[in-house]
């Protein structure tokens, strides 16, 4: 599954095929060969994979694992990025050695993908980007040169909502070379609103010119999201139709330069007592009840904005007033009294930084990456999350709580996705209403059922509005022989 730009809606056309294909009795395997996010999760076997792909897995019913997501770039500044490979750490990966430092990983990932091809019926692979990066082509193994690899028949999905998808699908096509327009085989539009009979003219058109139908129209589908691999998405997701009166419990989430793994407050905006905002400096801060500080790729750099932006004071002044503060793994070091990057994992080596100063706790990062699926026991009911981590954190007189520590009113944890757990999830809120002097009830929101719904929502779009047939034929039969070559390719 190609794009014409990134957030095309690759990630929810692949999470719904792997669904719909698992329906018709196909064992599915979703594969993104190389992913850009600092979104991610750990798999039962340890490994850290991106987060879309996980879900990817959810969706077809099947273990996730190393192989579906072979190569993770998790960038740590606008040019420097950790790289890992089968889910463990590899190195770093500058910008300048961006192109000729992928041999290695291009074996990697061609390696898992054969073996999934092995054990899966069908492997649902996702690429990154465009296909029509030209630049980047000549060392391509995540869209087209994957394609080329395994003769995998290509779809590509374009937003229509952006304007121009007419264009930038038949320009997508226009420039690749012969071998590779060779295995691109239709066009899936997404997020169209209005009537489809009007756009009909257009797609007709689009058939003729380059010898390939349009597979089918995707409608706008504004209340379904999934884990998203951007962080741009956070602030455009739906909120729960809230109608009951009564008091509510008003949530900011800050929004850090290298935000990671945000997807730990997805949770709380389903929750239909909550009113959450994502926040970008002290002004936009406001006087919520409670402040998270989500996880981040880069916590001294993420740590020194947060002074210059300063929500550092607002922060602290809003933990002396009372309010709740909630530090999740990066965020939750900066409550800290110090942070150290004695090796230079995350930037210079020697590098110290004084945290907020909210929690008794020093954090040491260490060349070493903690992953690993934890579970116990806070405010009396069972918990669970997941770690991925370089920093050590160092415990002073502070309550324990979920792999971190506890004051009064300030929370941190090592632990990613604990309020995945509606039972935590709800005690926790219980504890932050009661702390604030709020009578609110949490909701009764299971988590997994709301995932496990978006994904079936998702299935349901594809079943009714893709040509479905059209793409099992794809999936047994590979590309169809003799695709016209579209004028404007590179030769």
């Amino acid at each position: 599954m190609a794009g014409t730009t990134s957030d095309a809606g690759k990630t929810v056309v692949t999470t719904a095929l792997c669904r719909a294909l698992r329906r018709r009795g196909y064992r599915v395997a979703p594969f993104k060969a190389q992913n850009m996010s600092n979104n991610s999760m750990v798999t039962a076997e340890g490994a850290e994979i991106g987060r879309a792909q996980w879900v990817q897995a959810v969706a077809a019913g099947v273990e996730p694992e190393a192989a579906m997501n072979p190569v993770l770039l998790k960038p740590g500044s606008d040019l420097r990025s950790h790289v890992v490979v089968m889910g463990r750490p590899y190195g770093t990966l500058d910008a300048s050695d961006f192109l000729g430092g992928r041999g290695a990983l291009a074996r990697a990932a061609f390696d898992a993908f054969d073996d999934l091809r092995t054990r899966y019926d069908v492997v649902v692979c996702e690429g990154a980007g465009s296909p029509a990066e030209i630049n980047l082509r000549r060392f391509d193994y995540v869209n087209m040169g994957l394609a080329r690899h395994g003769r995998v028949p290509t779809i590509v999905v374009g937003d229509i909502d952006r304007g121009g998808v007419f264009a930038s699908m038949y320009g997508t096509l226009a420039l690749l070379e012969p071998d590779d327009q060779a295995l691109l085989c239709g066009f899936v539009v997404n997020k169209f609103r209005g009537d489809v009979g009007l756009l009909r003219p257009g797609l007709d058109s689009l058939e003729e010119l380059t010898g390939r139908p349009v597979l089918g129209v995707l409608p706008w589908l504004g209340g379904l999201w999934l884990d998203s691999e951007d962080a741009l998405a956070l602030e455009s997701r739906p909120r729960p139709d809230v109608t009951a009166p009564g008091e509510r419990l008003r949530v900011s989430v800050v929004l850090l330069p290298r935000i990671s793994n945000f997807t730990d407050v997805d949770a709380l905006c389903l929750e239909p007592g909550l009113d959450v905002d994502f926040v970008h400096d002290a002004r936009g801060l406001g006087s919520p009840d409670v402040v998270v500080l989500p996880g981040t790729r880069a916590t001294l750099s993420d740590l020194a904005w947060l002074r210059q932006r300063g929500l550092a004071d607002a922060i602290t002044a809003h933990a002396a007033r009372g309010g709740v503060v909630l530090g999740i793994c990066g965020g939750f070091q900066m409550l800290g009294r110090e942070v150290r990057d004695p090796d230079g994992v995350e930037g210079p080596a020697g590098a110290c930084a004084e945290g907020l100063g909210l929690l008794d706790v020093r954090t040491d990062f260490g060349p070493d990456k903690v992953l690993r699926l934890p579970s116990g026991e806070a405010l009396g009911v069972p918990a669970g999350g997941y770690e991925i981590h370089h920093g050590r954190v160092h415990l002073g007189a502070d309550e324990p709580f979920l792999g971190g520590a506890r004051r009064g009113s300030v929370f941190g944890t090592m632990w990613h996705g604990s309020l995945e757990g509606d039972a935590f999830r709800r005690a926790w809120l219980g504890e932050v209403a009661s702390l604030v002097g709020l009578s609110i009830e949490p909701g009764q929101v299971s988590f997994a059922a709301a995932r496990e719904r978006r994904i079936d929502d998702l299935a349901d779009a594809v079943e009714e509005h893709l040509d479905l047939e059209a793409i099992v034929r794809l999936v047994e039969t590979g590309p169809p022989a003799n695709l016209p070559v579209v004028k404007g390719s590179l030769t």
